[in-house]
């Protein structure tokens, strides 16, 4: 499983990488998180407002942080 955060780094890229951490751990699951910063990548995934989450190549949040137990939910619909 392939999970980015897109976003520059700002306060709530962080959160959300946080969560995403944070639900992995609940659902003891291994994947791999990358961090996207760069505008360009960002908006190739449509994305124009971030922070965004992208899970498996489909963009399932953006614009918003969603809590730990959200992600978990995105996760397990997948």
């Amino acid at each position: 499983m392939l999970i980015k955060v897109l976003g520059p780094g700002c306060k709530n890229c962080q959160t959300l990488e946080k969560n995403v951490r944070e639900a992995l751990s609940r659902l003891d699951l291994d994947a791999d998180v990358e961090k996207v910063t760069e505008y360009a990548d960002i908006m190739a995934h449509g994305v124009m407002s971030t922070p965004g989450l992208v899970i498996d190549g489909q963009v399932v949040s953006y614009g918003r942080v969603p809590s730990p137990g959200q992600i978990v939910e995105l996760i397990q619909s997948r």
